[in-house]
């Protein structure tokens, strides 16, 4: 068995592994960016590494700055969570090449399965049927356009070396072509390390349907359990459950075999997803995810198995511990997962929400699980992936999974930041949902969402220091040729101050509009926290109403700043590159 697990990860996943790996008697390694000094999984881990830096790119998906955290902590594991480095048969080399067990599939089977083009070649040396698409890399907006004159519009453009909707772009005409390529490229390189697109037909009215596998390195493959993630917006899940309901007889069974299939035909082992599009009794293979996914804890609620010790125990060289026919007498039950992020749903706009959480407080009872990767008074950095936390919830049949997931819905606590709940409580008591009627499109295109917003106000008291002792105990994080210790101290009760803090020019601000980005008086703010990526307009240009001024990424997600008068352009105050805080001013039009 494994002695020691580095997590290349952060937040949620990095906590989920460390509990699995505690369990099983094996010690945690953390890393963590300038900005992750305090966080959950830093805290519980038996040993930590700072990384340096505030972006993913300073950090997380540096990989020489991995590479040596994982040499100093003599780990003899990593785990790479989802996300950032899971799908880089780059870094699974170089993890190998210290001598280090990689938990994943090999390298040569991520080549294949990681990159989306390759992979729906996979699927058909497999068996599985592929939706109309590229099958290489696209090599610039002409072959998106030749493809859409080809096969019709609309077309999506997408990541090759990604998932979750990043860097996936839907174009509904030759006309949006060169700004969604460069977009998706944007996104795809700043979540992913990597800019590589091709293109598919858009279904209209699909299903999101999954499998989730795990195999050995003996060869045995069995697939887990299906699961529906139908309920998505800008192609990012919000809630999932498993089994995926309302399935024709033998349909789940079939696309399970299709995935083990696929999963086989590359040599495949550890744990991983198939996904599937399913629309009107048929289904496609849409793409395989070489990681565990954000949403595996729906399918060991219904089954009993923890998926991250299967990893282990895999990686370790152990043979699958149940047989396909054994994991099939397991299930039992539905399970939902609810993605709570830090998102104001502002109408159906899903605006980020970064800050601090200045209160969480978890929902209890029978059937209900919290997988979190913070604590009240952690901050939700604009850096990273927005997500608070999953609330996953079991219950005997689906109906009593939906009753239950709303009670502890009501029981969540989450203060200092917008979230996404109101918009899955509207989900969850649609008739739509109920009924299984729903698609990949439907919460944006039918989901009446008017009105809900998801700021809490905060019952925290205002904190004062009349009444503060003279010496008060503080901890602090102190670190020794890069390794983290906490140290407690007895000091002066005064505000710490961070040495050589350089000062923070404040921009113009004015009361935040409705609309979270423009103003009838002209003003043009930004609706949240994040870094302008490109300016669309010049001083003096005339604009109507609708125009797009500015894209601004917030979270890993670019959004256009739409102008909601027309005029002309007399002020713009920032450039691609700044950062900027939501109600700052960006631009003026008269």
């Amino acid at each position: 068995m494994l002695k020691k697990i580095l997590i290349a990860n952060r937040g949620e996943i990095a906590v989920r592994v460390i509990r699995a790996a505690r369990e099983m008697g094996i010690q945690t390694v953390a890393v963590y960016s300038e900005l992750d000094r305090e966080s959950l999984h830093v805290r519980l881990a038996d040993e930590a590494y700072a990384l340096g830096g505030t972006t993913a790119a300073e950090s997380y998906i540096d990989q020489d700055k991995l590479l040596d955290a994982i040499r100093t902590s003599g780990a003899d594991a990593v785990h790479p969570g989802y996300g950032f480095f899971s799908e880089n048969p780059d870094f699974a080399r170089a993890v190998a090449a210290l001598g280090v067990e990689f938990i994943g599939p090999p390298p040569e089977a991520m080549d294949e399965m990681s990159d989306k083009v390759s992979s729906r070649q996979a699927a058909v040396r497999g068996g599985a049927p592929i939706v109309p698409g590229m099958t290489e890399f696209a090599t610039g907006p002409d072959d998106v356009r030749s493809f859409g004159d080809e096969f019709g519009w609309p077309a999506v453009i997408k990541a090759a070396f990604g998932g979750g909707g990043r860097g996936m772009k839907i174009v509904q005409s030759a006309a949006e072509v060169d700004d969604a390529y460069a977009s998706a490229q944007r996104e795809a390189k700043s979540f992913f390390g990597r800019d590589e697109v091709y293109v598919e037909r858009y279904l209209t009215w699909p299903r999101h349907v999954e499998i989730q596998l795990v195999g050995d390195k003996q060869g045995n493959c069995v697939w887990i359990s299906s699961r529906d993630c139908s309920a998505q917006r800008r192609h990012q899940k919000l809630i999932e459950e498993a089994p995926a309901p309302d399935l024709p007889d033998g349909l789940e069974a079939a696309m399970g075999e299709a995935a083990v299939k696929a999963a086989q035909a590359v040599g495949y082992y550890g744990a991983g997803t198939v996904e599937f599009i399913y629309q009107d009794g048929e289904f496609f293979f849409l793409e395989m995810n070489t990681r565990l996914q954000v949403e595996h804890p729906v399918s060991e609620m219904i089954t009993d198995i923890d998926l991250v010790e299967w990893q282990i125990r895999v990686a370790a060289g152990e043979e699958l511990p149940m047989t396909q026919a054994e994991v099939d007498a397991a299930r039992r039950g539905h399970s939902i997962e609810i993605r709570i992020n830090a998102e104001d749903p502002a109408g159906g706009k899903f605006l980020p929400s970064p800050g601090p959480i200045t209160k969480l407080v978890p929902p209890d009872g029978f059937g209900v699980r919290f997988d979190t990767g913070y604590m009240s008074g952690d901050e939700v950095s604009q850096f990273y992936d927005n997500l608070v936390g999953k609330l996953v919830v079991w219950g005997r049949t689906r109906e009593v999974a939906i009753a239950r997931t709303i009670r502890a819905l009501d029981e969540l606590v989450v203060e200092g930041v917008a979230t996404t709940i109101p918009a899955d409580m509207a989900i969850l008591k649609h008739p739509d949902f109920a009924a299984m009627t729903h698609s990949t499109k439907w919460v944006e295109e039918t989901l009446d969402l008017t009105g809900v917003t998801g700021k809490a106000e905060s019952t925290a008291p205002e904190q004062t220091d009349d009444d503060a002792p003279d010496l008060v105990r503080r901890n602090t994080t102190v670190e020794v040729n890069g390794k983290r210790f906490d140290v407690s101290m007895w000091v002066p009760d005064q505000p710490v101050v961070a040495a050589g803090a350089a000062p923070v020019k404040k921009r113009e601000k004015r009361a935040a509009s409705a609309g979270g980005g423009g103003a009838a008086s002209g003003s043009i703010e930004a609706p949240m926290q994040g870094t302008i990526v490109k300016v669309l307009v010049e001083v003096g240009q005339a604009v109507e109403a609708g125009t797009g001024l500015l894209v601004l990424e917030a979270m890993k997600m670019e959004n256009q700043i739409n102008a909601e008068t027309s005029g002309t352009v007399k002020e713009i105050r920032v450039a691609a590159g700044d950062t900027v805080g939501g109600g700052d001013v960006l631009a003026v039009i008269e």
